[in-house]
């Protein structure tokens, strides 16, 4: 790091660690000294446990369920205020209710500015996020927003695999887009399920638009959550004369049946990033690090240059 430029420090919440030291290790400097205490009614108290005045603190810490690691970090942030910090960056790989970005039936709330507005509240100055579930949350924060995608890290992975007849597709129309700049990247054709849901996480029925017969399919998506859709689209792409199914998802949310139901799928192998941590077994799951995107991304903040250049696809 450039001794001229104010000294950085990293620190993570509790279910981040496991990236945050990854990351440190790229940087080559040590993960910062940070105690959480947890009282026996479930509250905690977060303390910085070495000076970080005048620093640039970085605090890694997805925000998926439960509410705690969102939690934690707005404490860290505020922690981190009162000490005296230089600047505070949010570094939130998986950011949670993303899902709640707009008001779509009466008397419901928008959790994704809710959440955008307690990070600016506590104290934020930048944040530096990955595969937003839509990219207008952007446009909640009055701070920069860094926003990656985990298509770096997953292209390479997915040329090495050597697929003559690639398709790719997207599970539903919402991601036509995502997927449709993997396929311009990787000169494949696109092809399309219209899914119709009965409700959240259940889906009611699903038509494919586009040929894959004798295809190899890659199913782009940003998240899988019980993967419900994910499974069904990919037997029905065998059924329509597929050769093969993939699926890639920078998001491991994975709730219970997710890990069943892809190892009793047509999928050949489920690919994701590790912005939260994946601890179930599936022989099919594979994971891929994000650890590097991160540092690279956090010593180009860190030095002032452009972090446009590391982007494959956006």
């Amino acid at each position: 790091m450039n001794s001229a430029l104010p000294p950085i420090k990293i620190f993570s919440g509790t279910k981040s660690r496991y990236l945050a030291e990854q990351i440190c290790k790229d940087l080559g400097i040590e993960l910062g000294e940070m105690n959480i205490q947890h009282f026996s009614d479930g509250e905690f108290e977060v303390s910085f446990e070495e000076s970080i005045r005048g620093c640039e603190v970085y605090l890694v810490q997805s925000t998926f369920p439960n509410c705690d690691n969102l939690m934690e970090l707005l404490l860290m942030i505020d922690a981190a205020k009162r000490a005296s910090a230089k600047s505070i960056v949010a570094v939130i790989p998986y950011f949670g209710w993303a899902r709640q970005d707009r008001k779509d039936k009466p008397r419901v709330s928008i959790a994704a500015k809710l959440v955008a507005d307690l990070l600016s509240t506590a104290g934020i100055d930048r944040l530096i996020t990955m595969d937003l579930h839509a990219d207008q949350i952007q446009g909640f924060f009055n701070v920069p927003v860094d926003h990656l995608y985990a298509s770096s890290c997953f292209i390479p992975y997915i040329q090495s695999l050597g697929l003559k007849d690639l398709v790719m597709a997207s599970p539903d129309v919402g991601g036509a887009k995502r997927a449709n700049t993997y396929a311009k990247y990787l000169n494949a054709p696109l092809v399309l399920c219209h899914k119709q849901r009965a409700k959240a996480n259940e889906v009611e029925n699903m038509t494919i638009i586009g040929d894959v017969r004798g295809k190899d399919v890659i199913i782009v998506d940003d998240m899988v959550d019980t993967a419900g859709t994910i499974c069904r689209s990919a037997g029905l792409m065998m059924e329509n004369g597929a050769k093969s199914v993939r699926a890639v998802a920078s998001h491991a949310i994975m709730s219970d049946p997710a890990s069943e139901r892809i190892t009793d799928s047509a999928l050949t192998e489920m690919i994701f990033s590790d912005s939260i941590p994946y601890t179930k077994k599936c022989s099919k799951v594979k994971i891929i690090s994000i650890a590097g995107l991160f540092a690279d991304t956090l010593r180009r903040v860190h030095e002032n240059k452009s972090i446009s250049s590391q982007y494959l696809i956006k």
